[in-house]
């Protein structure tokens, strides 16, 4: 049995990212009613509003489900609280020290998986004690690592250092590219960007469109002096662009992030103003769906691409 599937108890080794500002209760419960494995955002939830998701996705779903923990989120004790109380089976841990909560999560009989991007950080959270690892290429969304460090690159690397299943995030959304990152050494895929363009994505319709729209070459990872991060191009990326010309500084470029920009951009629909995070895949994404038709599609095209390879289509010489 797939590692991935046995550790989680769901059908297929298929996780939806637990992204800010797209991934509340709808779409994580449509993911895992689809069989794969959901999960609620909470580094854009207040504590209250973590709350209500997890309630409501406990009511939408029989099945597991997820939230993902951004370590460095002001409350989350709070956060904690919520999980533990709704004995959530699941916790995605990323950005921080995985130490700090492993072990209590795992003292309430919660797995816990973190996110990483170098096989350092993978090997220091496998010491940590987590029951799995996302180990996260540089095409994907959001923030990133700053070696950028490719998924193709990082995936058999990263296989080959730590015992514990590993689950591929970054440049995967479909089903040759999840045989592909399974070739390499993976347990599971982790998929981000594809979701955010579906119907059930708690992101703003302009930008769901705005993702469908894109093409190769409209991201770049930048303000990796704060926080990397993959922006589509827009007025708000041209002005990063403008003040790295003019050799800003840290307090700068913060000024000039200021607060509130993902949910600007993601959640509220400004395209001029807010950050538009996405993975370089977008390039590659042409129609919003319902996310079970999603997780389908990309399970039959992994089984075509299987197919294709136990019929010998590949061999050569």
């Amino acid at each position: 049995m797939n590692r991935v599937t046995s550790l989680f108890g769901i059908k297929y080794p298929l996780i939806q990212a637990g992204m800010i500002w797209c991934s509340g209760w709808k779409l994580a419960s449509a993911v895992s009613n689809a069989g794969g494995l959901g999960i609620i955002g909470s580094g854009s939830m207040y504590p209250e509003v973590l709350d209500h998701h997890v309630m409501k996705c406990k009511a939408a779903t029989n099945k597991p489900f997820a939230v993902n923990l951004p370590m460095l989120y002001p409350s989350i004790e709070e956060h904690i609280e919520t999980i533990i109380k709704h004995k959530v089976p699941i916790v995605f841990t990323s950005a921080g020290n995985p130490r700090t909560w492993t072990e209590t999560l795992k003292k309430n009989g919660i797995l816990v998986v973190h996110v990483v991007s170098s096989v350092k950080f993978a090997k220091k959270a496998e010491d940590a004690g987590v029951d799995a690892v996302v180990a996260e290429g540089f095409e994907a969304g959001g923030h990133n690592g700053r070696d950028e460090t490719t998924t193709m690159c990082l995936i058999p690397m990263v296989s080959r250092e730590i015992s514990i299943p590993l689950i591929a995030a970054g440049g995967i959304a479909n089903g040759q590219s999840m045989l592909a990152a399974m070739n390499l050494g993976a347990d599971g895929v982790q998929i981000g960007s594809r979701f955010v363009a579906s119907e059930e994505s708690s992101a703003h319709s302009f930008f769901k469109n705005e993702v469908i729209r894109a093409k190769e070459g409209d991201t770049t990872l930048t303000l990796k002096e704060l926080t990397p991060v993959r922006l589509l191009h827009n007025p708000f990326y041209q002005e990063i662009v403008r003040a790295y010309e003019e050799n800003a500084s840290i307090d700068d470029l913060k000024a000039l992030l200021g607060r509130g920009r993902a949910k600007q951009g993601m959640f509220e629909g400004d395209l001029e103003n807010g950050e538009l995070e996405i993975g370089q895949i977008s390039g590659m994404i042409d129609e919003i769906k319902p996310a079970d038709q999603i997780v389908e599609e990309i399970i039959a095209e992994y089984r075509t691409a299987v197919s294709n390879c136990n019929q010998g289509k590949f061999q050569f010489g």
